[in-house]
């Protein structure tokens, strides 16, 4: 794993460099993650590609870039780090990383080959007359209250992620690293380096978003591919909801000559980690075979 930091507007980002192929896939991170994120994709993808995963603005290696925050603002740093690791490259984001990833494949088509969306990407629909703050606050609001939260210790700080009951029972080293990549803090005071501020920005700009997130899709001059896991953050099973269902339906006649697919990303055996890691490596390893022929 290499280190990058990359130029951009208030300072550096950082990125980590996964591989050393030639062929490239940027990879962007949800709402309070990190570049450590895509480490255990990354180690399934062929030999020939490499995988720069980015700490977007107010995340990570990149906590202490300054604002503003949102889509635009996060696509323009994708963007950024494409031409600095030699664009074109395949584009890929994780729930909130797939809309910064839509937008930055809207704005610079140029720049991406490919847009790979996993959990992500489709416009989020809010009905006539709900309050964007109270949904801010049921959706954000228990992710902003753990960036707040102070811990002992980083053992702790794993611990608390360990009790999880979406990952608890498939913990992996993996885990461990992504969670202690994330800790700031001195013993006594651990916690988040994530910018809280960074995520009600982003996470407002999102549900407000919904006109701009439609037509960045149906735009799109590239091929598409939507990766989706059958389960949530808490477990259960989950699937589009009507509203999302057509935005997916739109999307295969507006991704340019390639199309778009959408496709599960599912462990058989209930598991949401190892298989997904491989399931997700494959839509990216798909990629590659359709670009070399």
């Amino acid at each position: 794993m290499d280190v990058l930091d990359i130029p951009v507007d208030g300072g550096a980002l950082r990125a980590l460099r996964f591989g050393s192929g030639e062929r490239v896939v940027v990879a962007a991170h949800g709402i309070t993650a990190s570049a450590m994120s895509f480490r255990a994709v990354a180690r399934c993808l062929p030999a020939e590609w490499s995988l720069v995963s980015v700490d977007l603005r107010g995340r990570g290696g990149s906590a202490g870039l300054p604002g503003p925050f949102g889509m635009d603002r996060h696509a323009a740093d994708l963007c950024a780090v494409a031409e600095y690791v030699g664009a074109p490259v395949v584009l890929t984001g994780q729930s909130m990383g797939a809309y910064a990833a839509l937008r930055a494949a809207a704005s610079r088509p140029e720049l991406f080959t490919r847009l790979v969306l996993v959990d992500g990407g489709l416009p989020i629909p809010l009905p006539d007359g709900v309050d964007v703050d109270q949904v801010l606050v049921a959706t954000v609001g228990p992710a902003i209250t753990r960036l707040e939260m102070t811990f002992p210790s980083e053992d702790a700080y794993v611990e608390f992620f360990r009790a999880h009951p979406a990952l608890g029972d498939h913990w992996t080293d993996d885990l461990t690293d992504y969670v202690r990549y994330d800790v700031a803090g001195e013993p006594g005071a651990i916690r988040s380096r994530v910018n809280a501020e960074a995520v009600r920005v982003d996470g407002a700009d999102l549900l407000t978003g919904h006109d701009r997130i439609a037509a960045d899709l149906a735009g799109l001059e590239m091929p598409a591919t939507l990766l989706h896991a059958p389960r949530g953050c808490s477990g259960r099973s989950r699937g589009y909801s009507p509203g999302a269902r057509r935005h997916v339906d739109r999307a295969d006649g507006a991704a340019g000559a390639g199309g778009a697919e959408h496709q599960p990303l599912h462990d058989p055996d209930g598991g949401p980690r190892g298989q997904g890691n491989r399931v997700g490596a494959a839509g990216l390893r798909s990629m590659a075979i359709s670009e070399a022929v």
